[in-house]
């Protein structure tokens, strides 16, 4: 079986875990490279929190490539209230691998390199505010045409934000980032927006059954997700959540559309670019449903996915 080749560029909080142990877990693809960036928590905690999923899960093999510490312009923002101050729950393995396990190359020049190495092979899946990427497009304007496709957890597209009025937490943190990537990337191209994933939440009963699994990842999901999930359990938080409440772990829907391809079950094929001026809506990403953009490269939105397939992929990950 001829493995999926794919590149991972995270902010490792617990999402992110999530679904790099889900690529993991999956027979059909090969991880190439993980590289981290700044969002949910500080790059050194990133770093060391990918390092630390890596060796729960017995695949220190794979090179870990550091990236960006902040975005192009503005200020960082952190997600310490959802994922705990260190991305991981606050729950620290004093056996945890250290920094001087990563790779000496820097992220945006080791995507490059690696796509351009296997030219038409490689997906590259962002969890993460896009800083790595767009870095790396500045720097090899060309390497994304050998892009077999890109898969995105970002972005909105009925301006329901998540930390701004009417923005998405990856977008927001780098708006400038995420406009040069869906400006310069013209591969084909998939978007997991927040509202998508609202819609196609779990139900906390699935949660419970998923992390009471008796296997030595499953604890360690238990462990670092406790935190977040009493956070996102509050009546304020479930409240906010479109579609209602439930468990909606974000960053594994980008993931499972790369691993499987009749996941998206509807989707919509549209021009879109990201705001960066407005008061209220800078970083939101604009849907462009009358073509006055004109641009010709379309991104395809996720909208449906077979849920079963989607919590087989989420099972399999913490067995």
């Amino acid at each position: 079986m001829m493995k999926k080749k794919v590149i991972i560029d995270v902010d490792t909080g617990v999402d992110d875990a999530q679904a790099i142990m889900m690529a993991l877990a999956a027979p059909n693809v090969e991880i190439l490279a993980i590289t981290c960036t700044h969002g949910n928590t500080s790059l050194d905690n990133a770093c060391k929190n990918t390092l630390r999923v890596l060796k729960e899960c017995n695949r220190m093999d794979i090179p870990v490539y550091r990236g960006s510490e902040g975005p192009l312009l503005g200020r960082k923002r952190h997600a310490g209230e959802f994922h705990g101050k260190d991305g991981l729950g606050d729950v620290p393995d004093p056996d945890a691998p250290g920094l001087e396990l990563l790779q000496k190359k820097k992220a945006a020049k080791a995507i490059s390199k690696i796509v351009n190495a296997h030219p038409g092979e490689v997906s590259l899946v962002a969890t993460a505010p896009l800083t790595n990427l767009a870095l790396a497009v500045l720097m090899a304007p060309n390497f994304h045409k050998r892009l077999k496709g890109l898969y995105i957890m970002g972005g909105n597209t009925e301006s329901r934000g998540n930390t701004t009025v009417c923005g998405e937490f990856n977008f927001v943190a780098d708006p400038e980032s995420a406009y040069i990537v869906l400006d310069r990337y013209t591969c084909p191209t998939y978007i997991a927006t927040w509202e998508f994933s609202c819609r196609n939440s779990l139900p906390w009963s699935f949660c419970d059954t998923w992390l009471a699994q008796d296997t030595d990842k499953a604890r360690f999901m238990d462990k670092i997700y406790s935190h977040t999930r009493k956070m996102v359990q509050t009546e304020r938080y479930q409240k906010e959540l479109i579609g209602g409440p439930g468990f909606n772990t974000c960053d594994t829907y980008a993931m499972a559309a790369a691993i499987e391809d009749d996941l998206v079950t509807e989707s919509e094929k549209v021009a879109v670019t990201v705001e960066l001026e407005g008061t209220y809506t800078r970083g939101m990403m604009v849907v462009d449903h009358m073509d006055l953009l004109k641009k010709e490269h379309k991104v395809t939105i996720m909208k449906k996915i077979d849920l079963e397939k989607f919590k087989t992929l989420l099972m399999n990950a913490l067995k």
